[in-house]
């Protein structure tokens, strides 16, 4: 495979049996699908196998385009869009009930992961999100509350979605071989959210002021971005706990009011 580029951080999907228990995660059959990164198309495959009512394949590599244009020309509910994922409008590729699938590129995983956070979903279109990460960025996904991955991408993940199942995958499941373990998550976004944060920015930018040192205490942090009246409205919060002691439904709290600052 002299076609690989190192620079993307391809690693192609080998193994079916995981490529199997990947697509058993949520139904397929007459949903509209979205995979992000298909590579050579061996999940691409096994998708249009399950008779998707719409297929849209988003691929940056040129020359993987090029073969999969190839592969997929007879197939008429297939598109195949010719991009970087983190250049696109991902509210313009859903459609009613869609579920992304994704061998995301280890280097900016988070990234697209974070581009989904940010998304405007008032519609409910998006049903369902199967990515793949590096296990360790996976377990902080992941992360529960008090355990050694707790941190921002798991308050993040846990303001707009429920993890549902994930699994870890061998790098002997993929050619070339990774240098590390993978983790798929089955990701589900929450119907009703509690809080009422207005702009996903600012939970990203509370967390961020917190964990930026996340070994010193909160006390000097929290009176930059909120005035001592709010602070005091915040009796379950102790000023002189650590960000890592700090459950996510506060974090979610100190972001709504200081938009309302």
């Amino acid at each position: 495979m002299n076609f690989l580029k190192k620079s993307l951080g391809q690693n192609f999907l080998v193994d079916k049996n995981i490529i199997k228990k990947i697509i058993n995660l949520t139904s397929i059959k007459n949903k509209n699908i979205i995979e992000i990164g298909p590579g050579l198309g061996s999940l691409t495959d096994e998708i249009l196998n399950r008779n998707p009512k719409s297929l849209t394949i988003i691929e940056k590599d040129d020359n993987l385009v090029k073969k999969l244009k190839k592969k997929y020309n007879f197939i008429k509910s297939i598109k195949i869009i010719n991009a970087d994922i983190l250049n696109l409008n991902i509210d313009t590729l859903l459609k009613k009930d869609s579920t992304v699938f994704g061998n995301l590129p280890y280097n900016i995983s988070s990234q697209i992961l974070v581009k989904f956070f940010r998304m405007n979903d008032k519609k409910k279109k998006l049903k369902n999100i199967v990515f793949m990460f590096q296990k360790e960025v996976g377990e902080k996904i992941a992360g529960e509350y008090l355990s050694s991955n707790y941190g921002r991408l798991a308050i993040l993940t846990k303001y707009k979605f429920n993890i549902l199942k994930k699994f870890l995958v061998s790098p002997y499941c993929f050619f070339p071989r990774p240098k590390v373990n993978s983790m798929v998550i089955h990701f589900q976004p929450i119907k009703k959210i509690k809080y009422n944060i207005k702009n996903f920015l600012n939970l990203e930018k509370i967390t961020n002021i917190f964990f930026s040192n996340k070994r010193k205490m909160i006390n000097k942090n929290i009176k930059k971005i909120l005035k001592l009246s709010q602070i005091k409205k915040l009796k379950e919060l102790k000023l002189d706990c650590r960000p890592s002691d700090i459950k996510p439904e506060m974090y979610f709290k100190i972001t709504e009011m200081f938009e309302k600052t």
